[in-house]
């Protein structure tokens, strides 16, 4: 039997995960008949060895990795992961980075701020500070190429202390707040507070509620720095005025579906949980915490916790439990939610534990994050006893960067734009690599999707393979 020319049509295969699969199939093709591979953005072209020569058990081999290797793909569809909460179904294997790291994908140039990527349907997703104007940037996630852009409001903050930084590692204030994608749109909620839907292929909007207008919205000092927060069908955000002050809008049409409570926001991104049986949006207001039904906005718990001048970390739970942390001299909490109408403070620690905007992972029982503030080049990454707030170890050099969580390992990226991968376990810190991947300053969070990580900082953006 003559040879096999196989000939696969990589468009219709284009849409994640399929693609990855490909990759992975072609490398071990390669491995194991030594024959040439060649791929365009169009075609891949095999060509094996003769078909009688094959090993079927190897084909088979093959084929049930290419199954695994699938099967916990997932796209990154909002700040802090698909539920909001920094984590990853995904796993990240083995690590080789004596070579300098991990393989480059792509690496552009970007122009000012701190949002973070949301990734899905082929995109990355970003916004950046260009010409005083604070932009959407939908860029190609296989290429880095930019797709299309969008203009937002003006990038004027009132206050220059998003400049600051370790020495050599300052400047590029610019958008804080993070894109939401689902599989058609874009949603962004900008300094604003001017709440936007965008087609996800062409940029188009689709529907827009300007919140301090529409809902006597009110901004607090340096503007908002939120992101919109999606679950189910619906898209939350606050901001708005009495009885108005949290916002549940239908994703898909942009119809309010209820509004409640009279609250100011801080800078905090709302965070998503159930508990009992009940799901519940909480919010990080400046009263402290305030949780409401997800469904209805009514009132179900709150916990009054200190403000000064910003709080930027996002809520954190587990269990019926519920993390937060401010800087400014603040300090962190613990709450349990009883049933009650106020819930338990656990502990609370004064001008200890601060995130400032570093929200941690929970996981099991232990609180994984950037730790102190204003400390730029230097702040630890630490494991925290969520039950007490004791620190089981720390690891100092990282910054005000940001950590998420990828299968049993942690990934972080310091504010000088190293990328560490951490084992997370609570009894000792254990780096399995790191290594020096993007120029600028990193006040952003990584995504992961797919296999990739991308990040970003005030100069650049990537995406790198950890397989």
């Amino acid at each position: 039997m003559g040879n096999v020319d196989l000939r696969l049509n990589t468009m219709s295969l284009y849409r994640r995960p399929f693609l990855p699969c490909f990759h992975f199939a072609a490398r071990l093709f390669r491995s194991q008949f030594a024959r040439p591979i060649t791929a365009s953005p169009l075609m891949v072209q095999v060509r094996v060895m003769p078909i009688d020569t094959l090993r079927i058990p190897f084909l088979s081999f093959v084929a049930t990795l290419l199954i695994l290797n699938c099967g916990h793909a997932e796209d990154w569809s909002q700040y802090r992961g698909p539920a909001g909460d920094g984590k990853s179904s995904e796993s990240i294997g083995d690590l080789n980075w004596r070579d300098g790291g991990p393989r480059e994908v792509w690496k552009v140039p970007v122009s000012e701020g701190f949002s973070s990527f949301a990734v899905a349907g082929g995109r990355a997703f970003t916004i950046v500070k260009r010409d005083s104007i604070e932009t959407l940037v939908a860029l190609d996630a296989e290429t880095g190429r930019e797709r299309w852009t969008a203009k937002l409001g003006a990038s004027e903050y009132g206050h220059d202390g998003g400049n600051s930084g370790a020495p050599g590692n300052r400047g590029g204030d610019g958008p804080r707040s993070t894109p939401s994608v689902d599989k058609n749109h874009v949603y962004v909620y900008d300094s604003h507070m001017v709440l936007s839907c965008f087609d996800a292929t062409t940029g188009q909007v689709k529907w827009q509620h300007d919140i301090p207008n529409d809902f006597a919205g009110r901004n607090m000092k340096w503007l908002n720095a939120t992101s919109p927060l999606l679950d189910g069908d619906r898209v939350y955000v606050g901001g708005g005025g009495p009885n108005q002050a949290f916002i549940a809008f239908n994703r898909e049409t942009g119809d309010l579906i209820w509004k409640s409570g009279d609250e100011m926001i801080t800078h905090a991104t709302p965070h998503v949980t159930t508990v009992d049986g009940e799901k519940q949006v909480i919010f990080f207001t400046q009263s402290g915490l305030v949780s409401v039904d997800a469904s209805t906005g009514q009132e179900i718990w709150r916990g009054e916790f200190p403000f000064s001048v910003s709080t930027a970390a996002s809520p954190v739970s587990e269990g019926n439990q519920v993390y937060c942390s401010a800087g400014y001299g603040v300090g962190a909490g613990l709450f349990q939610i009883n049933g009650s109408p106020r819930a338990e403070e656990v502990w609370f620690k004064s001008n200890e534990l601060m995130n400032h905007w570093s929200t941690p992972v929970v996981h099991d029982g232990h609180l994984y994050g950037i730790f102190e503030f204003k400390k730029y080049g230097k702040a630890p990454l630490q494991c925290v006893e969520l039950a007490t707030g004791e620190i089981k170890w720390s690891e100092r050099g990282f910054g005000p960067g940001n950590c998420i969580k990828v299968g049993d390992k942690l990934v972080v990226l310091s504010d000088a734009g190293e990328v560490a991968v951490v084992e997370a376990r609570s009894d000792a810190y254990r780096e399995l690599g790191r290594a020096k991947v993007i120029d600028g300053k990193c006040w952003s969070t990584p995504a992961f999707s797919d296999g990739r990580l991308y990040i970003r900082s005030t100069q650049q953006a990537a995406c790198l393979e950890l397989p």
